[in-house]
Parts: structure tokens; C-alpha cells; sequence
């Protein structure tokens, strides 16, 4: 629909416009490939999942974000130095319009659904549409603000601006991936309602330390240690640890939970505190 409100009126604003919608489309078809697969179960060689493969998705997303700017701006900048009269604008717009409408409900839907099943893939192709309706919006203003002053050269630097707000969006989708990647800490929400879990079960014989967290597209891995008094028996440091284990995983879906025991009279249970100094109650 865009490329064809570009053919009705020869907008460079309105090719802009479109080519976003393109990358659009590339971007959805790679982000249902990402949340298949990433949707299969942990396998021998993959124990920990395939969640990571949406990171793969939004990283392409974020290239393909930053080829379209390169192209409007290319576009943009040969229309700035020859200038052409537009054509059949109200037509165009009507077009463009229309799109934009689908376009907004489209993103709205993805943008909620990501953030109920926690998709980087599905918010980033939100975030992405999102950013088309408002290129649209801002184009269709520019265009009425050439028909009504008949200044053309309007049309070119709006496409500049276009392909500058797409780039900012390219990069800021990369930055969250590169994010992912790197085995980043859960949210902060995340690491609260955590300690909330810890504090319910803490003692004066109960400690806990070493707490890590990472993020793995939709799903969440906790690692902790509990330290004990060591006559305990096996079977109750082992109901501790399910205990313990269960609540975290109520409290936050899709979380997997490793417990490691320790006796807490036992000087090397501390050594591995210097790697992550986290711990409830504070260590003596």
C-alpha cells in the first residue's frame, strides 16, 4: 500500500515511508523463524533451550533497520539536490493513511503479547511498528505542508529525518540484543521479588550467597547457595533447597533454579562469595 501511495504521488517522504514497511515484513518473516525455534525443547546438545535464538532475530532486525535508513538516506539525499513536483498528494496520503492504521493495530497486539510472554523478538518487531506509524504520521504532515506552501524541498528532508529516527531505533534494538547475549542480570522486579522469596525462608541459621541471575530470551536461570548448619540431615537441606526452589519458580514464570548446598560452619563454603558478593542474611 505505502509503495503504492509513493508511485500515485513520486514522494521520496512516502518511499521512505514504504521502505520501512519492507524491512517490516523481512524482519517478521526472520522473528517467526527465531520464536519456532526457539519454542523447541532442550535437546543434548542444547540442555539449556534454544531461547537465545531470538536474540539472533532482533540482531537482524536491527540490520536490516539500518540498511533501509541507508537507503532512504541515499534516496533522500539525490531528491534534496533535484528536486521533483508531486502529484495526486491527497490520493497518497489516503493510502498511506490507511496503512498506518493497520500498522498501529498490528504493533499494539505484539507489543502486548511480548510483554506478557517476555519476547525480546515480538517487542522489538513491536517497538520497530510503532516507529513506522509514527514515520508515517510525520510524513503525511510533511506532504500536506508541501501541498499547502509548495515548498518540495520539504519532502526530501522529512525522508532524512525519517531515515535518522530509524537509525536510532536500528541501534537501540542492536544494544538490547548485544544485552541478551552477554548473559545479562534479570530486571530488577525480577532480582526484588527474588530476595522477597529468600526473606521468607531466612533464619539465624540460614544463609544464602552467591546469587546469580541471567536472562535467556523468554526464559530466566537463577543460581544460589544455602548454607546450613551442618548436622543437619541430607533430607532436610535437600526439602530446603525444593522449598526454596519452588517459591522462586512461583514467583517468576519460566525460571529454572539451581540450589547448591553448603555447610555454613565450613570456611570454603565463603571462597566463591568474592565471584558475586549478593547475599541475605549480610555474611559475618
Amino acid at each position: 500500500m505505502k509503495f503504492t501511495a509513493y508511485r500515485i504521488t513520486g514522494s521520496v517522504g512516502l518511499f521512505s515511508d514504504a521502505a520501512e514497511s519492507v524491512v517490516n515484513l523481512l524482519a517478521a518473516l526472520v522473528g517467526v523463524w527465531a520464536l519456532t525455534l526457539a519454542a523447541r525443547p532442550p535437546d543434548e546438545e542444547h540442555a539449556y533451550g534454544h531461547f537465545k535464538a531470538e536474540y539472533f532475530a532482533s540482531g537482524l532486525e536491527g540490520a536490516f533497520i539500518l540498511f533501509a535508513a541507508a537507503s532512504i538516506a541515499f534516496t533522500a539525499w539525490d531528491r534534496l539536490w533535484n528536486p521533483q513536483p508531486l502529484e495526486r498528494i491527497g490520493i497518497g496520503l489516503g493510502v498511506s493513511a490507511v496503512a498506518a492504521a493497520i500498522n498501529g493495530g498490528v504493533a499494539i497486539i505484539l507489543l502486548r503479547a511480548g510483554r506478557r510472554l517476555r519476547s525480546i523478538t515480538l517487542r522489538g518487531n513491536a517497538q520497530h511498528l510503532l516507529t513506522d506509524v509514527w514515520t508515517s504520521l510525520g510524513v503525511v504532515v510533511a506532504l500536506l505542508l508541501v501541498a499547502w506552501t509548495g515548498y518540495s524541498l520539504l519532502d526530501p528532508i522529512i525522508a532524512l529525518l525519517v531515515a535518522a529516527n530509524i537509525v536510532w531505533a536500528g541501534i537501540r534494538l542492536l544494544r538490547d540484543t548485544g544485552y541478551g547475549l552477554l548473559d545479562s542480570a534479570v530486571p530488577a522486579a525480577d532480582r526484588e521479588a527474588i530476595m522477597a522469596v529468600l526473606t521468607r525462608f531466612g533464619n539465624s541459621g540460614i544463609q544464602f550467597h552467591a546469587l546469580r541471575t541471567r536472562a535467556s530470551g523468554s526464559r530466566r536461570f537463577v543460581s544460589l547457595h544455602i548454607l546450613v548448619p551442618g548436622e543437619w540431615t541430607v533430607s532436610r537441606g535437600h526439602d530446603l533447597c525444593e522449598a526454596i526452589e519452588g517459591g522462586i519458580r512461583a514467583a517468576l514464570e519460566e525460571t529454572t533454579v539451581f540450589t547448591h548446598l553448603e555447610p555454613i560452619e565450613d570456611p570454603a563454603a565463603w571462597n566463591d562469595q568474592e565471584l558475586d558478593r549478593s547475599s541475605y542474611p549480610p555474611s559475618p
